[in-house]
């Protein structure tokens, strides 16, 4: 991994335009601006109040949108350490007390 960073857009919600910073991953793909539009505006009448999990967080893009878009509680899920510490930092810029970050395997945290 390297030293760079990337960044993220949020589409919607509280935090609309807001722009999150990620690491430089080979591994790590947000998802694009366009898709979580689309699933977004589909799961709109559901997300007031509803509890999200987004496993192999990355970026935290679905987890951010899900919350700036009303989602009660968020917990992302990561096990690359640096990847977690900037999902932390992001988490604190945004004052998101509804999402927690968690460092662990996706698989493990299911179990």
């Amino acid at each position: 991994m390297g030293s760079r960073s990337n960044q993220v857009r949020i589409i919607a919600g509280q935090w609309r335009g807001r722009k999150l910073s990620f690491p430089d991953a080979q591994d790590l793909r947000p998802t694009p601006d366009r898709i979580r539009e689309t699933l977004f505006n589909w799961l709109a009448p559901l997300l007031p109040g509803a509890s999200c999990l987004d496993l192999f967080a990355g970026s935290g893009a679905l987890g951010f949108e899900a919350a700036s878009r009303g989602a009660a509680r968020v917990v992302m899920v990561e096990h690359n350490p640096e990847t977690v510490r900037l999902l932390r930092q992001n988490r604190r810029q945004l004052s998101a007390d509804a999402i927690e970050v968690v460092q662990q395997d996706a698989e493990n945290y299911l179990a």
